[in-house]
């Protein structure tokens, strides 16, 4: 890209922009260059000839070849959409994603509008326990997360949307809420096995591996949860995980060993069993 006259309007940087690496380059091109204006991704095409001052490119620029570098475009502007609502990211979170929504689409279909206290486990951004919140005003819920960032991250999100019936602790996964019990548990736990090639491709290579890695099988953080989950289920209560594409079968039995009732998987968008999920005994 260079900064002569007419190069630098809106329509001529898209098109010279260059990013191999993405799936989505003009998408995030058009993103960068809207978070760089402060304006819609419409302004874009409403103002095509809108030159960008020197520092207006600079900062284009800068984003550009961070995102060609293979950096997440959610963790180069702060922020990424979930569910209906708009979210600070950064990098010692995972960046919520469009699978997840099956979590949050599944509990509020089991859970209509009694209130009940829910658990999110390992809450990241707090994307779970927000979007729940957001539904479900006459539910509290909990998020945790061992990692203390994430954890401040998610009460930033929190107090941002004003969301009064959620909070937000320091733990590893149930080592802040002994002696408690809830109607919905819920959790996109690590569920990638260490040795899967993924992890050296695209996005999750920024990620926190903490985040992203459970034991050689891939289920080590799962086990862990499922076993752990009934003492802090009310009678009825539910628990649901997501997982990685292949592990449903897998996931289905730790729950049926574990005594969990009505288990079932549920399909992402792609077709995959994407979550999993059982009561634990009657109401």
């Amino acid at each position: 890209m260079s900064g002569h006259s007419g190069a630098s309007s809106i329509q001529n940087l898209l098109a010279s922009v260059a990013l191999p690496g993405s799936d989505t380059a003009q998408l995030d091109a058009e993103l960068l260059l809207a978070a760089v204006l402060g304006k819609p991704r419409s302004y874009l095409r409403t103002w095509p000839e809108r030159e960008l001052n020197a520092e207006q490119l600079r900062q284009f620029e800068s984003a550009i070849q961070r995102r060609q570098q293979g950096e997440p475009v959610a963790y180069i502007l702060g922020q990424q959409g979930f569910w209906s609502l708009d979210l600070e990211v950064a990098p010692h979170t995972l960046i919520p994603r469009p699978d997840t929504e099956l979590l949050v689409e599944t509990a509020l279909e089991l859970l209509p509008h009694n209130p009940v206290a829910a658990l999110d486990l390992g809450t990241g951004t707090g994307a779970i326990a927000l979007a729940l919140a957001t539904e479900r005003p006459g539910w509290t819920v909990t998020g945790v997360d061992r990692v203390p960032e994430a954890v401040a991250l998610a009460e930033r999100n929190r107090s941002r949307l004003n969301l009064r019936n959620t909070r937000f602790s320091e733990s590893h996964w149930f080592s802040a809420v002994a002696g408690q019990r809830f109607k919905l548990i819920v959790s996109n736990p690590p569920y990638i096995r260490a040795d899967d090639k993924h992890l050296g491709e695209g996005d999750v290579r920024f990620e926190p591996a903490s985040a992203l890695v459970a034991g050689i099988d891939g289920l080590d953080d799962i086990r862990l949860i499922i076993q752990l989950a009934p003492v802090h289920l009310v009678a009825g209560g539910w628990l649901l995980l997501e997982h990685g594409f292949d592990q449903a079968a897998a996931v289905r039995e730790l729950l049926a060993a574990q005594g969990f009732l009505a288990i079932d998987s549920r399909r992402d968008l792609g077709g995959h069993e994407r979550i999993s999920l059982g009561r634990y005994g009657n109401e």
